[in-house]
């Protein structure tokens, strides 16, 4: 055999032309059997309406997503198979029911980036004002799902949220939960030695603080609303005045909703700087297998009342994963707590836990069963 003839082990068998024509074919069958997929979602969304099922279930989601990274056995990594996933319901959404998902606006927000992340782009999105608006919203059944930020790795928790469920009363229900990643970038039409002003949410200037620091210890940093806001003026600005240096920080999805370029991405200081937000829903969640449960309540004022309230979930072995505190809005030094625990609310041991629980407090409310989120968007 020549030289030239002979075929090295890590060489692909055959010329590009082939490989092209291959990955054609693999191509036309996949889209064939999407399509057959769509077929069977749209009976399966018949029925669902026929007999009242919501159109999206978690725990349904949960098993599927499960399932398919079960099967996966490379080369893709299962965040890309759980992308194409998460596509494929948000389609199926779109045959069965179209779905409008209320999320805190304006367009190009971290809650517009979560919620096209967990929902995929085959939804309606209607970008809401304030978070107390989203889950009126949905309480009033203007959007079918909301989408509200809860507690940030870096910051702690959202107190505007916690202050909804308190002021909701038990009209509106946990339903979900997304973890996603929070990637800062620095947005700009100008080039990045002329940058002189920047805009943006003052917690996300302190996220960004050290890098902020080293490239740029001389920019003014201008407060705004949102990050979303930041990039529109941003954008405004440099249109009026094109050597005005300004530049935003804010998602990616703002770049290229508000027109501007990703000068540098990625440059918030803690690479680990992770949301975690609720799907808010008028419905429950089934049990999944692997959930949480939130719970609100009010406790009197006696001594130990909080310590007799968390023992009795300890003395039930279920596991707190979070509790967070804001004043009741009812009377001074009063105070509503918020914890999240391990488990259905359905499951007899935390259906017990939680009507011992009632025994030491003024007021108790499950906020929501759910999935619990098992990988970070």
């Amino acid at each position: 055999m020549s030289e030239q003839s002979e075929q090295k082990p890590d060489q692909p068998d055959g010329g590009l032309e082939s490989l092209r024509a291959a990955i054609d074919e693999a191509d036309r069958r996949l889209v064939e059997l999407l399509n057959e997929r769509a077929v069977i979602v749209a009976r399966v969304g018949a029925v669902k309406q026929r007999d009242g099922v919501p159109i999206y279930a978690p725990h349904r989601e949960a098993a599927v997503l499960k399932k398919a990274l079960g099967l996966n056995k490379g080369p893709l990594p299962d965040r890309t198979i759980e992308g194409i996933y998460r596509e494929l319901m948000s389609g199926s959404f779109a045959i069965e029911q179209p779905l409008r998902i209320g999320y805190l606006g304006p367009r190009g927000s971290f809650s517009h980036v979560a919620s096209t992340a967990h929902f995929g782009s085959s939804v309606t999105f209607e970008a809401v004002t304030d978070i107390p608006s989203v889950f009126d919203e949905v309480r009033r059944a203007h959007v079918d799902y909301g989408l509200v930020p809860i507690e940030n790795s870096t910051g702690g928790g959202i107190t505007e949220t916690l202050d909804a469920f308190r002021d909701s009363r038990g009209e509106v229900f946990v339903y979900a939960e997304a973890l996603i990643t929070i990637r800062h970038n620095l947005l700009s039409n100008c080039p990045p030695e002329q940058v002189r002003r920047i805009y943006s949410k003052p917690e996300i200037f302190t996220q960004c603080r050290k890098w902020l620091s080293a490239t740029y210890p001389l920019a003014e940093l201008i407060p705004a609303a949102s990050s979303s806001k930041a990039a529109a003026t941003a954008f405004a600005e440099h249109e009026s005045d094109a050597d005005s240096g300004v530049a935003a920080i804010g998602s990616a999805l703002a770049g290229q909703v508000y027109g501007l370029n990703v000068l540098y991405d990625d440059i918030e200081d803690n690479p680990n700087n992770i949301t975690r937000f609720l799907v808010i829903s008028r419905q429950h969640a089934e049990p999944s297998g692997q959930d949480k449960t939130s719970i609100m309540f009010t406790t009197d004022n006696s001594p130990g009342c909080l310590v007799r309230v968390l023992s009795v979930f300890d003395r039930a072995g279920i596991n707190l994963s979070h509790i967070e505190k804001r004043p009741s809005g009812q009377q001074n030094w009063k105070y509503t707590f918020f914890i999240d625990t391990e488990g259905h609310r359905e499951e007899p041991v935390m259906r017990m836990a939680i009507e011992q629980a009632r025994s030491h407090c003024e007021e108790i409310l499950v906020l929501g069963s759910y999935p619990r989120a098992t990988r970070i968007l």
